[in-house]
């Protein structure tokens, strides 16, 4: 996900087996998408520092006007400028690191795991390197076919990215195996490779647990000049804290680098092209793949995805309005049921929340924790978590039940459980590669504080609910020790097979717009739209997504362009 400070989203059923962070969901049609959640208007802001074309290392370079393909709105955004693909040639420089060979082991309960090199920085390969890891579960083909498929012969590797920045492709894959379609498991090897700076691939930390308390607790609506000083002393310390510990690698964690890295992982794995599913960010790290390597980019699908074309002020923004459409979803839901703690209409349902989140601004309420109070800032959060997957809402009723009855514990573990806070106070790498990421990868949307203010009433149109805090969390990218290194741009992808991008008409991580500027831009992009809740939708057994993706994965067909499931 885009916005800095943590919104961000990943793949369910990793979050579900592995860490209990309960993002993504089942679908419902329990309501009508609203308007921000397709508004991706905005102008571009290009850095100034993009990526230089070093041709030892075959760099991005970023190009002139886009030509040709389906253009969208967004082909033609102001400082868009398209990504283009690198030499098709590994240069002399990569070579060594193309010609490793992978000593695959078995670990983790009947999987099979290895390690590689790639360099730290690819202008300068020679100048030291970074460990990454991945993990596989092998294919053992029964025959069977199915949804589309040829019988039973292996077709190579499928990655698998859940998302994040910052969700381990490794705990994805062994979460998912098992549960994976069966004809799709027995014909490809799943594949997770953490990203640079993620999980077991030389990973970045940043603060300590009780630093994270504290910056996770601080007020992100501040309302004078003191709670303004709070909040950018929070995010000097939290990206102090990334400079410190993760030194050098803090300039070379950005999705360009981590999509050299899966080519790398392609010609070890020696699959000639690379199959593909991406989920969340994995769309943005997916897309990037298909932009720098047409020609080796194979089944490719990216579902709730994020457009490449927006700058992080207008992606903050239209990420606020998915967040909307997803509370009034909600809301819409909530009025129907008799344990809705908070009226009977979507207004009275609104303005309560927004009460209640006055009230506790105010004063914290107490938790079952007792060392801890629930801040406003944790309640927002926890209200967020909530919207990326309507089984929750059972979950976020009662807890606004019981906050506003004075007791913040329920608020307090859906927010510990979207920042996957362990029982003993301690963090995973999760959040601080995500903010590692997000700020290499645009340019930060504002100078300081007072841009925040001038643009809170924009964010507040676009969402009454959350466009405030919205506007604050980006402020940490302001204060980044390391320029960005990315901007915004569009991806054509000239010449890949076609690439499946699924977007969820109700969802807040990821609005629908997104999907279908995205699928716009791609040369060979088909949009497959699910009408529905939640975050993300494949894998989550619609019959009509599932069939479609999974006929894509066997046979080569991709689904026909807007076809439409659910509703």
């Amino acid at each position: 996900m885009r916005a800095a400070r943590g919104v961000r989203g990943r793949a369910v059923a990793a979050a579900l087996a592995v860490t209990g962070l309960l993002i993504g969901g089942c679908g419902s049609s329990s309501s009508t998408p609203g308007a921000a959640s397709s508004d991706t208007s905005g102008p571009g802001a290009p850095s100034s520092a993009g990526p230089s074309s070093g041709a030892s290392s075959g760099t991005l370079v970023w190009g002139g006007p886009a030509s040709g393909g389906s253009a969208s709105a967004a082909a033609s955004r102001p400082g868009a400028t398209p990504l283009e693909p690198l030499p098709a040639a590994v240069p002399a420089a990569l070579a060594p690191y193309y010609g490793q060979r992978l000593a695959w082991q078995p670990c983790d309960d009947g999987f099979e795991c290895t390690t590689f090199t790639a360099p730290l920085d690819y202008d300068h390969p020679g100048g030291g390197d970074l460990m990454l890891a991945a993990v596989r579960a092998v294919a053992v083909p029964t025959g069977s076919g199915g949804a589309g498929g040829a019988g039973g012969a292996r077709l190579g590797s499928l990655l698998l990215n859940p998302g994040g920045p910052g969700g381990s492709a490794i705990e994805y894959v062994e979460a998912v195996a098992k549960t994976y379609d069966s004809a799709v498991r027995d014909r490809y090897d799943l594949v997770g490779l953490d990203p640079r700076g993620v999980g077991r691939s030389s990973p970045v930390t940043c603060l300590s647990g009780d630093r994270m308390d504290a910056y996770t607790a601080v007020d992100i609506t501040p309302d004078d000049q003191a709670e303004i000083d709070a909040l950018a002393a929070a995010d000097r310390e939290f990206a102090e804290g990334c400079r410190q510990r993760a030194g050098d690698r803090l300039a070379h964690l950005s999705t360009v680098e981590a999509a050299r890295d899966m080519d790398i992982l392609r010609a070890l794995l020696g699959d000639e092209r690379l199959n593909y599913v991406g989920k969340s960010y994995g769309t943005f790290l997916g897309a990037t793949y298909a932009g720098l390597f047409p020609g080796r980019t194979g089944r490719m699908v990216l579902d709730g995805a994020m457009d490449p074309s927006l700058d992080a002020l207008s992606g903050n923004r239209t990420q606020a309005g998915g967040f909307e459409t997803a509370w009034a979803a909600f809301a819409e839901d909530c009025a129907k049921r008799e344990d809705c703690p908070l009226g009977r209409t979507g207004q009275q349902i609104g303005d309560q929340l927004t009460a209640l989140f006055a009230a506790i601004d105010a004063k914290p309420l107490t938790t079952a924790d007792g060392a801890r109070r629930l801040t406003e800032s944790q309640a927002t959060t926890g209200v967020i978590q909530a919207m990326y997957a309507d089984f929750l809402w059972p979950r976020l009723r009662t807890a606004l039940a019981d906050a506003k009855a004075g007791d913040g514990t329920g608020l307090l573990k859906l927010s510990d459980s979207y920042y996957e806070r362990g029982s003993d106070g301690s963090y995973p790498n999760l959040m601080f590669a995500n903010m590692a990421v997000n700020c290499l990868d645009l340019p930060a949307p504002f100078a300081g504080p007072a841009d925040v203010q001038r643009a809170v009433p924009d964010f507040e149109r676009t969402s009454p609910r959350f466009g405030r805090d919205m506007a604050w969390m980006a402020l940490t990218c302001t204060y980044w020790p390391v320029p960005a290194t990315g901007a915004a741009h569009t991806v054509r992808a000239a010449g890949a097979a076609p690439i499946v991008v699924i977007g969820t008409t109700r969802d807040p991580a990821t609005p629908y717009g997104w999907a279908r500027s995205l699928a716009g831009q791609l040369e060979s992009g088909r949009l497959l739209t699910f009408d529905g809740d939640g975050h993300t939708a494949y894998g989550r057994h619609d019959a009509c997504v599932d069939g479609a993706v999974n006929g894509y994965l066997l046979g080569g067909a991709a689904p026909e362009q807007e076809k439409r499931c659910g509703g």
